[in-house]
């Protein structure tokens, strides 16, 4: 009778073996599961980003910003971006495996494809969609595992409810919620109502929202009430961000008001909301306490707003803004 003893996992030639006492079985390693901190999915695009400045096209979205700002931060949380994308664009993904990021990419028939524009008044700006990617699916993320799920929504129809319910049973979930706001009609992109909004904040953890998201979906005005008003539909944490004015966040019945640091010149403010949920949640992954994550995520969006393209600093850097 064979006897099995300790058991350990070698990676040998891309492949993985479980040694047991007298012979190995090779197990590729897709099939080999490690629970991630965080796992963000979302579309990696292509972007038109026009400015007073210039005009710059370059890759963006919540996954593309969430990937290369958490690869900027110690290891301390591991994390895995879900992506899709069309077949000719795959050059970003290679390009960020190579950087040591763990990328899942499927398959998708086209690229979100975004034009943004943005006034003298970085808060504001026009989008246009020049090409949308297909939805997740549920077989796409059925085996994934993680501690928090933060889905990197741009169009009302990337996630699914039965999705996010079914993903809510696996760990936390964290929601940017700029996207199911967002419907594209031709190549313009129009604010809508979210429809099955009760049922996706039921199981919900983490909801952030900016000062024109939060009136969309409450119809009202004051960062409090409306946090308090979510709340009551089920998120536990509400992050609303408030451009200059800094951002409020409501957690376990307590408000936290977390201020803005001034950067040194306003360059781009494309994703400054995104480089706000990968420090926030890079925090809360370790237990770090919510004005504390809030602090970090500020002064993240602070030196991301000084260039153009992710954020490209280091955790010193981070601490001196905070001070």
């Amino acid at each position: 009778m064979q006897r099995y003893i300790k058991m350990r996992t070698k990676q040998n030639n891309s492949h993985f073996f479980l040694y047991y006492s007298r012979f190995a079985v090779p197990l590729h390693p897709q099939n080999v599961i490690k629970m991630k901190d965080i796992c963000c999915i979302g579309h990696i695009t292509k972007d038109k980003i026009v400015t007073p400045r210039n005009t710059v096209y370059m890759a963006g979205g919540t996954s593309f910003y969430m990937a290369w700002g958490m690869n900027q931060l110690p290891p301390k949380a591991s994390f895995q971006l879900v992506t899709k994308v069309a077949k000719e664009d795959m050059a970003e993904v290679e390009r960020m495996r190579q950087a040591g990021i763990e990328v899942v990419c499927h398959n998708s028939e086209h690229t979100v494809y975004f034009e943004n524009k943005y006034g003298d008044n970085s808060n504001n700006r026009t989008q246009r969609v020049l090409a949308k990617a297909d939805p997740f699916t549920m077989d796409e993320v059925r085996k994934l595992d993680a501690k928090i799920f933060h889905l990197g929504t741009l169009l009302n129809d990337d996630f699914s409810s039965e999705v996010v319910k079914y993903l809510s049973t696996k760990g936390q979930i964290s929601i940017d919620v700029q996207g199911y706001l967002r419907e594209v009609r031709g190549e313009c992109v129009h604010a809508i109502e979210w429809k099955d909004k009760k049922d996706i904040l039921t199981c919900t953890d983490i909801l952030k929202l900016n000062e024109h998201e939060m009136e969309v979906i409450t119809s009202y005005k004051n960062p409090r009430t409306v946090a308090l008003a979510l709340h009551e539909l089920g998120v536990k944490e509400v992050v609303i961000t408030l451009g200059s004015y800094g951002s409020l966040i409501y957690s376990d019945g307590k408000f936290y008001e977390i201020p803005a640091y001034k950067p040194t010149e306003l360059v781009d403010a494309t994703g400054c909301g995104d480089t706000y949920s990968t420090g926030y949640l890079y925090c809360r992954s370790q237990g770090i306490g919510v004005e504390e994550a809030g602090k970090f995520a500020a002064a993240m969006c602070t030196l991301k707003l000084e260039h153009s393209g992710p954020f490209d600093r280091s955790i010193e850097d981070i601490s001196k803004i905070i001070g």
